[in-house]
């Protein structure tokens, strides 16, 4: 309107990611995210990932939740009420092997109370700190009310679940070959294993047998006195003629069996192999098979047995060393060779694991594997091929779940001993139990007895973790909630722990309610470093996000976290492309300050083309967004939402219309005006929103300076308009590149881009825009077509569009 003032709304002149700290306090004060049970809307559960406070975040962490809590805002703005709890993991083995490492301590050698003491002091002061970084990072809900996996509440919640799956006969106890890891000093289980491939030597050794001598090979020659066998392959025709035969065992003497079996490989080493107590899985799985009776040779201190003869008490590898000095000099080494093999170690330490018989609480798992499997078919991947992570873990368990660690800082096993008869007797539910340092509640066993002995052990940490999913939606207790909440709707984890997690989450709600855990299950990626190297403390390697924030904000490290890699894929730390991001944020509140400038209307007003063209380009934008968000992927939302805001609508779309909605000469038609007017603020509004899940602070500052002091987060998320249709949109990519033309001739001129054309010609296609052209670029005589004859040959041509000098 001529002769109007327009100043913008919003005064600085530059995003501040200070304000951030100011808009998580306003968020704070009207408790924008609580949960309301009572509402009508549909519920939406995550089972946010409860971080492991055995150290500080990386970036890699912290980016992970943030893309949760993308999906967790959209969801709200797509009409759900959202339970996204937040949760402190404080359970389980590296805790404890932290805090031996900080106070130069063993678990088993200091007094257990003191011990715990000392783990729930670290735990607090590593708390605190993803505690912080959690609410700095604008994490949708309230961080005043979280759980504790180690609580008293979480705990009785962990054990009467013990109760139920003893009570259903799921959990037994038996004495037979476990993982044992030496460093640890405890069971693991096989989900809880890595393989690492190294170097190793492959010996032969003689072997007298039957008629003459054999050459066996292994790379164990220290289990030797737990030889039970030799094994030849039935189709090796080199030792047919063995079968039936006995061999002796080189310096323990222990005569043998030879037998065929295909487990032997005719190409490894000599084609004969000798099974041992325990090598490897492949032993135990035969001995049960042949029904060979064990021995042990290592004991839980990774040392040799009284069975190593001569060599007990030695750790493993000196064992080793020893024993071929001593084959070799007797003349029985026979061959040496380097070999490469998988390694089975645990995760935690790297140690390689050895295989112990001894006594553990299992919870049946092989019997339910088909079932299984079904619960897995049910639930919905991101992205699908996730699913295959799930089931090639089911596919691969060849024996129960062991649910007991010899350990401390964990959830104790509710169970006494009678004294008198040894009968095991189980407490009620409800309340958390430590059996090693209290009397049993009910006092008295069915024999009469009043004197019961507690048990020591705890439970494997997964299974306090594999109750979140129910836990988190108001299990056992709060039986409204969930009635109306369960399945869990969402389980976003991290594809490492596929085979751990999830795997135990489905196991134990199956076991719980023979049901599947989860709608849908949300699988990452890895967070890597420059190098494209995984992050770890040990290699050093690991960035902070704290500085990050401090440097460029949390909206821009959240953008370029989505912005990196498609769900499912593994993603590299780059501070230069959240230095890009950032950049992108000051385009938006540039954008922003700009249209402040200009009334929201919303009637009396009349569209340009160039205005329906954009609206319907608008249109495709939400399209797109909607689509990935459901498939909870905000690669393409942030990719798309960048391109547009930036390359389409402010790099052409408000250059287009500029002079119209400033209207500063009163040449435009006044409706025409409010059209700019309209079209600038409707876009603003929807790149706002569709960014609100993405950058929550930059799109909330803005929404409440030009719109509303109601938060963009309680906004729904956009939808597709009938009234946007139009064909105009496929005008687009040749308007821009009209648009490109027009100002690369100008800059190989030397002319001002301000500065107005003669004439030029451009595509007939472009009719529809062709006012709009002329008045952007300031062309005083525009045409269609190309120019022919002498005024073409005078033209200067770039890509199709010709200026006439």
């Amino acid at each position: 309107m001529l002769g109007m003032k327009l100043e913008p709304r919003i005064k600085a002149k530059r995003w501040q990611p200070k304000i951030e700290e100011e808009i998580l306090k306003l968020w704070e004060s009207e408790k924008l995210y609580r949960f309301r049970l009572a509402s009508r809307k549909p519920i939406f559960s995550i089972d946010t990932p409860p971080p492991y406070a055995s150290g500080r975040w990386g970036v890699a962490q912290a980016a992970h939740y943030a893309q949760i809590d993308m999906v967790a805002r959209y969801s709200r703005m797509k009409g759900y009420e959202v339970i996204f709890p937040f949760g402190v993991d404080r359970n389980g083995l590296p805790i404890e092997m932290e805090v031996e490492k900080i106070h130069g301590i063993s678990a088993h050698q200091t007094p257990r109370d003191q011990f715990l003491t000392l783990c729930r002091s670290f735990l607090d002061r590593v708390e605190k700190d993803l505690v912080w970084v959690a609410r700095r990072m604008g994490m949708s809900r309230s961080l005043e009310d979280y759980y504790r996996t180690d609580s008293p509440e979480y705990r009785a919640v962990t054990q009467a679940s013990f109760i139920d799956l003893w009570n259903k006969g799921l959990i037994y106890e038996d004495a037979k070959p476990t993982n044992w890891c030496s460093v640890c000093r405890t069971t693991i289980a096989d989900a809880e294993i890595e393989y690492r491939e190294e170097s190793t030597k492959l010996y032969t050794i003689r072997f007298k047998a039957d008629g003459g001598e054999v050459a066996v090979s292994t790379t164990r020659p220290e289990l030797l006195c737990s030889c039970a066998a030799i094994l030849f392959n039935p189709e090796d025709v080199r030792y047919s003629n063995l079968e039936g035969r006995s061999a002796v065992v080189p310096i323990y003497s222990q005569k043998v069996p030879i037998l065929a079996h295909g487990y032997a490989k005719p190409e490894f080493g000599t084609g004969l192999v000798m099974i041992c107590s325990f090598g490897d899985y492949s032993d135990i799985r035969l001995f049960r098979e042949l029904e060979l009776r064990p021995k042990t040779a290592i004991n839980m201190d990774g040392r040799m047995t009284e069975a190593a003869g001569p060599y007990r008490g030695l750790k493993v590898e000196e064992a080793r060393s020893r024993i071929v000095e001593d084959l070799s000099a007797q003349g029985i080494l026979v061959g040496k060779e380097e070999v490469k093999h998988k390694v089975p170690v645990c995760w935690r330490t790297g140690n390689p694991i050895e295989f112990v018989s001894m006594p553990e609480f299992y919870l049946r798992q092989l019997d339910h594997v088909e079932n299984l499997r079904k619960l897995a078919e049910k639930m919905i991947f991101h992205p699908p091929e996730s699913k295959q992570l799930l089931m090639n873990w089911i596919n691969s368990i060849s024996i129960d779940y062991p649910i007991s660690r010899r350990r401390f800082y964990g959830t104790e096993i509710p169970l006494w001993y009678c004294k008198s008869c040894g009968k095991p007797c189980l407490p009620g539910k409800g309340k958390y139990y430590q059996p090693w340092r209290e009397q049993p509640p009910h006092g008295r066993c069915e024999c009469g007895s009043t004197q019961f002995r507690g048990e020591e052990r705890t439970l494997d940490t997964w299974m306090d973790s594999s109750l979140t999913q129910l836990i988190v939606i108001g299990y056992p207790d709060q039986k409204r909630l969930f009635r109306k909440a369960f399945p869990c709707s969402l389980r976003p984890q991290g594809q490492d722990i596929v085979r751990t997690w999830l795997y135990y989450s489905l196991l134990k709600t199956y076991h719980l309610l023979s049901s599947a855990p989860f709608v849908h299950v949300r699988v990452s990626g890895m967070g890597l470093d420059e190098k494209g190297e995984a992050m770890h403390k040990s290699k050093g390697n690991v960035v902070l996000p704290e500085p990050v924030f401090d440097r460029f904000g949390v909206d821009a490290f959240r953008l370029w976290g989505s912005s990196e890699a498609k769900l499912g894929s593994n993603y590299r730390f780059s501070e230069d492309r959240v230095g890009g991001a950032s950049k992108f944020l000051t385009k938006i509140w540039n954008i922003s300050r700009f249209i402040s400038s200009f009334p929201v209307v919303n009637r009396n007003f009349r569209l340009a083309k160039v205005d329906r063209m954009i609206l319907g380009e608008l249109n495709r934008l939400i399209n797109l967004c909607r689509m990935e968000g459901d498939n909870m992927d905000f690669f393409g939302p942030s990719l798309a939402v960048r391109s547009f805001a930036w390359s389409v609508f402010a790099d052409h779309y408000i250059e287009a219309v500029k002079a119209r909605a400033y209207n500063a000469d009163g040449s435009f038609n006044k409706k025409l005006q409010r059209g700019a007017w309209y079209t600038l603020h409707t876009c603003l509004k929807t790149i706002l929103k569709l960014l609100a899940p993405v950058c929550p602070f930059i799109t909330e500052a803005v929404w409440r300076e030009v719109y509303s002091k109601r938060s963009i987060h309680l906004e729904g998320y956009p939808e597709k308009q009938k009234a946007w249709r139009t064909n105009l949109t496929k005008l687009l990519d040749r308007f821009t590149s009209v648009n490109s033309a027009i100002w690369s001739f100008k800059k190989s001129r030397g002319i001002p881009l301000n500065k107005g054309l003669s004439a030029a010609y451009i595509p007939r296609e472009l009719k529809p825009l062709a006012e709009t052209i002329a008045s952007m670029h300031r062309i005083e005589n525009l045409r269609l077509g190309a120019p022919r004859g002498s005024i073409r040959s005078k033209a200067f041509n770039v890509d199709d569009i010709y200026f006439v000098p």
